[in-house]
C-alpha cells in the first residue's frame, strides 16, 4: 500500500513540475544581427504590479515596476550596441529598430498555480524595414513585473547565445 501511495505521489509531482516549466525560448533569425551597431528602442510604458496585504499587524505590500525598454537597452548595451534616441539617416544601414510586445499568457495547471507571461522582441532594419530577427520567451516570477523582466532576459539570452 505504501508503494502505491508513493507511486501516485511521484506521478502527481512529476505532472505538476512538468506543467510549471517554462517553455524554451524561440529565436528566429532572418539575417545576421552582427552587422548592426546601433539600436533605437521606441519608449515603452512602465508596468507596476504587486499588491497590498492586510494582517493583524497592519497593511503591507510588495510593489515592483519594470520598463521593458530599459531592460532591453541594458542588455543591448552589454552586447556592445549604442542606443540612439532616434533613428539617424546616416546610421540607418547599421541601426536596428527594436520593438517589444507582451505576446501571450499561459495558465499553469489550470490557473491554480498562476500563469506565465510571454514577450516577443522584434529587431527590424532601420534602412530596409525588414525583420532581422525575433525572440520570444516566457517569464514566471512573483509579480507581472518579474514575469516581464525574466521573459525579456530569457529571450535576449537565447538570441545572443545563438549568435556567438
Amino acid at each position: 500500500m505504501k508503494q502505491i501511495k508513493l507511486c501516485i505521489l511521484l506521478l502527481f509531482s512529476g505532472l505538476l513540475m512538468s506543467s510549471c516549466a517554462l517553455k524554451k525560448p524561440i529565436t528566429v533569425r532572418n539575417a545576421p544581427i552582427e552587422t548592426y551597431h546601433y539600436a533605437y528602442i521606441p519608449p515603452t510604458q512602465q508596468l507596476t504590479s504587486g499588491g497590498t496585504y492586510g494582517g493583524q499587524y497592519g497593511v503591507y505590500g510588495v510593489t515592483k515596476s519594470v520598463n521593458p525598454a530599459d531592460i532591453i537597452a541594458g542588455a543591448l548595451i552589454k552586447q556592445g550596441f549604442v542606443i540612439l534616441p532616434e533613428v539617424k539617416q546616416e546610421l540607418a544601414a547599421e541601426t536596428l529598430i527594436v520593438n517589444f510586445s507582451q505576446s501571450g499568457r499561459r495558465n499553469i495547471w489550470g490557473g491554480l498555480w498562476g500563469y506565465t507571461l510571454e514577450v516577443t522582441i522584434q529587431f527590424i532594419s532601420a534602412q530596409t524595414h525588414q525583420v532581422i530577427c525575433t525572440c520570444t520567451a516566457e517569464g514566471l516570477g512573483e509579480t507581472e513585473a518579474d514575469d516581464i523582466r525574466q521573459a525579456i532576459t530569457r529571450a535576449l539570452d537565447d538570441l545572443f547565445n545563438k549568435t556567438k
